[in-house]
């Protein structure tokens, strides 16, 4: 068995993610992820008959088991504006963990990975925003909604939070990270919503106001 890498050794690994795979880079290799005709894992890939699998079944996206009522999806600060994502959810534990050593969610300069093979770049639903947003936010809610974009798709509409938690560098982040997050992402929704019209721009906009009342106040 691969040992932890030095990086993550000492954030205890969630007992539902126990049973997981340690890559050769020493990080658990997350349930979601497909694994090619020789049965080595590709890393930053989505499986999609997982993810099919994951919300129809109410499965958890990092560790593959059941989940409860209450469910933790994965977002960006962006997804907290318009309350949409492309990932199924994942219990608490999980998500807490995934976001304190995921190497793209923990460094925020680091970009996703162009060497992922063709076969597994399954285009991501909705409309992707291709960057790293420094921030990630745990959403805690009981509810979702699937529903399918234009090219039929599955997203995901989450309900009501209960709870939310901004991580930035694999810790709590701060007000003043995640309103830089949400800054330097606004306009590329505000240059979407331009291209739909003004009433898509102050639905934008009403979006974003309630989103801030989210944001840490320190």
């Amino acid at each position: 068995m691969t040992a932890l890498n030095a990086a993550i050794s000492r954030i205890p690994i969630p007992a539902r993610m126990k049973h997981l795979p340690i890559s050769e880079n020493g990080f658990p290799t997350p349930w979601f992820v497909p694994y090619d005709q020789n049965g080595v894992a590709v890393p930053q890939a989505a499986d999609p008959v997982k993810r099919l699998r994951a919300y129809r079944d109410h499965l958890c996206w990092c560790c593959g088991g059941k989940l409860g009522i209450h469910m933790a999806f994965t977002l960006g600060p962006m997804c907290a504006v318009n309350r949409v994502t492309a990932e199924p959810a994942s219990h608490r534990a999980c998500a807490e963990y995934a976001v304190r050593v995921c190497p793209f969610l923990v460094k925020p300069r680091m970009k996703r990975n162009p060497t992922t093979p063709a076969e597994h770049k399954v285009p991501s639903a909705g409309i992707m925003i291709e960057r790293n947003p420094g921030v990630a936010l745990i959403w805690m809610t009981r509810f979702f909604k699937p529903f399918k974009d234009h090219d039929g798709r599955v997203l995901f509409a989450v309900g009501e939070p209960d709870e939310v938690l901004f991580f930035c560098e694999g810790r709590k982040a701060t007000r003043a990270e995640v309103l830089e997050s949400i800054e330097t992402g606004i306009p590329i929704l505000r240059e979407m919503a331009a291209k739909d019209g003004v009433n898509a721009e102050r639905a934008l906009e009403r979006q974003l106001e309630r989103a801030l009342r989210l944001v840490p106040m320190v």
